[in-house]
């Protein structure tokens, strides 16, 4: 998300959490703007890809980073419902930032 009253980092906020972005912080990004932070995506990658768990999106909801209904699993954001995530752009993101060598972040393993 864009925190349009923020400048500089600030400015760049997790969808999922609400925490800008920072070094220690890498981001990526979704559709229109949507952004999701390495360490939330370490939480839905495992929850969802690891551990085969998470939720079913309503028919009415739509996937945060890609904006569309997915028939498949989703992690919910805890502090902030509705914020979801769909397996395939959990999956997608994961493989962009862990491509990012900067960024330190890698992929869970079990």
């Amino acid at each position: 998300m864009h925190d349009t009253d923020k400048e500089g980092n600030e400015f760049f906020k997790c969808d999922f959490c609400r925490q800008a972005w920072a070094e220690e912080r890498p981001m990526v990004e979704g559709h229109q703007g949507s952004l999701i932070c390495g360490p939330c995506l370490t939480i839905a990658y495992r929850l969802v890809h690891l551990q085969q768990s998470g939720m079913h999106a309503a028919p009415e909801q739509a996937c945060t980073l890609c904006k569309q209904h997915q028939e498949t699993l989703h992690w919910q954001s805890p502090a902030f419902d509705e914020a979801i995530a769909c397996a395939r752009c959990i999956k997608q993101s994961s493989r962009v930032l862990q491509k990012d060598v900067e960024s330190g972040w890698k992929i869970p393993a079990e």
